[in-house]
């Protein structure tokens, strides 16, 4: 089982290698998922993207075979952005296109700014600059504290997903993933976007950047991600219409097709100067 350590628990990450020996060597790509989601939840993407890149996904630090803090662990957005360069560098991925959903998406801005020399290219999914509130917080905690993670599980799934949008085994599975989750996982995971403002900083994210965004998300409205595009240099704005906030999962073969076709340009614009 591929771990990645780091100074405060061990990362478990996985390693699809099925390139299609005729391809010229590309950058693999490191999948980031965010709460109540799993390494797992990116396969719908890999039959686009594994003949030409390696695929490396990982649990997220909180869940499933990754390191489950304690309820005194110290969070932050710093410290989940050094728990994805530990899995790039077990991985052996010296520099990489990166993917990341919901707070897998800030995270993935926060490293484009860490250590841009790594990142060739960035993707965004139902993610945003702009942390969770206090109100979410709270709301989150009444769920937790009144019905258990299943309550908070169902309710999510809703905000997640059009009742048909997914087939029943679709669905089923992707509940299963979110009520593994540890309550105070979700607590401590969001409470690290609180306050979160990457706004001032985000003109200094110059590699190129694809930004994947549903229509109806209830937690980021169409209008902020409209702003993140509009604040960072190089980004393509790509709004999938009726989808919720589990846009990389219900759409997962469309979100693919259009990273592999933003890769493929820029591949092609390498080669061709």
């Amino acid at each position: 089982m591929p771990i990645a350590t780091t100074r405060q628990g061990s990362l478990h990450y996985e390693i699809a290698d099925q390139v299609a020996p005729w391809h010229q060597p590309r950058e693999a790509i490191l999948f980031h998922h965010g709460i109540g989601a799993s390494a797992e939840m990116w396969a719908g993407w890999f039959p686009a993207l594994a003949d030409a890149h390696r695929l490396v996904s990982f649990d997220m630090r909180g869940y499933g075979r990754s390191h489950i803090p304690g309820p005194d662990f110290a969070w932050s957005l710093d410290l989940m952005v050094e728990d994805l360069f530990a899995v790039a560098d077990a991985a052996g991925l010296p520099r990489f296109h990166l993917v990341g959903e919901s707070i897998g998406g800030t995270v993935a801005l926060a490293a484009a700014l860490a250590q841009p020399e790594r990142i060739a290219t960035l993707t965004v999914s139902n993610g945003a600059h702009l942390g969770a509130s206090i109100q979410r917080v709270e709301a989150w905690r009444r769920q937790l504290d009144e019905g258990g993670v299943k309550a908070w599980s169902d309710a999510f799934l809703r905000d997640r997903f059009h009742d048909d949008a997914l087939s029943p085994e679709q669905r089923s599975w992707f509940a299963a993933q979110q009520e593994n989750w540890p309550r105070e996982s979700i607590l401590n995971a969001l409470r690290v976007l609180i306050g979160t403002d990457l706004s001032p900083r985000l003109k200094d994210i110059i590699c190129p950047t694809l930004l994947l965004h549903p229509d109806g998300s209830p937690f980021i409205p169409v209008p902020i991600m409209a702003e993140l595009h509009r604040l960072l240099p190089a980004a393509e704005l790509n709004v999938i219409g009726r989808s919720r906030h589990g846009l990389p999962y219900s759409h997962a073969g469309l979100c693919a097709s259009l990273l592999r076709a933003f890769l493929d340009r820029r591949s092609i614009k390498k080669v061709t100067g």
